[in-house]
């Protein structure tokens, strides 16, 4: 019996110590793209220029309730360019684009709620997009080909349609797959983007650790029943854009990564990024509260939160990056490659 089991015990180590044919998730390297200027924290939204400048919006929770909502530009290598004021706007920013026919810069106040039209270079805002319900919580946008804009309401699980030139917007879909039951944080329906062929419009719901698909058909774009593509992606999907191939790119917020899914089956094809811990400057180290995401040439920019949102609301709410979000002191943009990894077998 002793022999038997100094044999087995041999066997086990002999199969511990040979290679499995599996392999880990090649990550990729995060590097620090951006700094934050002293003062600002917390950045959100981003979006580049033609000339590859870099637009971030931030959720100023570190600022007075009354403190306007500030636009951080950067140029094409991360240099801060300027910090401007948005003028009534509240401190508390989410998504921003460049509107592809207008060329306006959109600018979502979650705070108000509402779209302002910004001049990136003044500040000067006016009113793009208005909505009606209770307590909307206006988050992510995206265009459709038309130049239509659609807005995700987190709260009220809505997609917001108003035409190019603004206006009060229409609820384009209603869902309860849009709203979030699963808090926190207390976000539903968040980034949102069109595939290739505007067949479908892909949704990431926060709370609920899922996208959702909603079909859409003919010149009008009319939208199908909503369903859920994929159940469980990372911790907390937030940002979402498609590259060329219609791979499906998710920023996660509390598991610090980009996700990518291919389109058919929401089959997971590549894990980037991670976090790593706080630098002696009190800068995270990779991904931390990993929340929107943009295509810069060959890299991919990623806004870090950095936010404990227990130190806001509840200890009930804390999130596993809010321990550590308190030891930031220097508020960041990263970078990574754009590229997908070969998947593991």
């Amino acid at each position: 019996m002793k022999i038997n089991r100094a044999q087995t015990m041999l066997t086990w180590l002999a199969l511990l110590a040979t290679p499995l044919a599996a392999q880990a998730w090649e990550r990729g390297k995060v590097e620090r793209f951006a700094t934050l200027p002293p003062g600002e924290a917390h950045p959100e939204g981003i979006c580049v220029d033609p000339e590859g400048n870099v637009y971030v919006v931030t959720v100023a929770a570190n600022k007075p309730e009354t403190s306007k909502g500030v636009l951080i530009v950067f140029d094409s290598k991360g240099k801060h360019l300027r910090t401007v004021s948005i003028d009534d706007s509240s401190r508390l920013l989410l998504d921003l684009r460049f509107h592809p026919q207008t060329g306006k810069l959109l600018v979502i106040d979650y705070g108000a709620p509402k779209v302002l039209t910004v001049d990136p270079k003044t500040g000067a805002s006016s009113v793009f997009m208005t909505v009606k319900g209770k307590n909307p919580g206006l988050d992510g946008l995206t265009f459709d080909a038309a130049g239509n804009v659609y807005v995700t309401d987190a709260h009220q699980g809505i997609i917001w349609k108003v035409g190019k030139d603004g206006g009060e917007a229409t609820a384009w879909v209603e869902s309860p797959l849009l709203r979030p039951t699963r808090p926190p944080p207390d976000i539903g329906a968040n980034g949102l983007w069109f595939n290739n062929k505007q067949t479908a419009l892909f949704v990431a719901n926060t709370a609920q650790d899922t996208i959702v698909k909603i079909p859409v058909s003919g010149e009008a774009l009319k939208p199908g029943k909503p369903e859920v593509f994929v159940n469980r992606v990372g911790g907390g999907p937030d940002g979402l854009i498609i590259d060329e191939q219609d791979n499906i790119w998710v920023a996660c917020n509390q598991s610090n990564e980009i996700i990518v899914l291919e389109p058919t089956k929401g089959r997971v094809i590549a894990k980037l990024g991670d976090f790593g811990g706080i630098d002696r400057d009190g800068a995270p180290i990779g991904f931390l509260w990993s929340n929107s995401l943009v295509f810069h040439g060959d890299d991919v920019l990623v806004t870090n939160l950095s936010l404990n949102v227990a130190a806001f609301t509840s200890q009930s709410l804390r999130t596993v990056d809010g321990p550590w979000a308190d030891h930031v002191k220097l508020h960041t943009v990263s970078k990574i490659k754009k590229h997908i990894p070969s998947v593991p077998k």
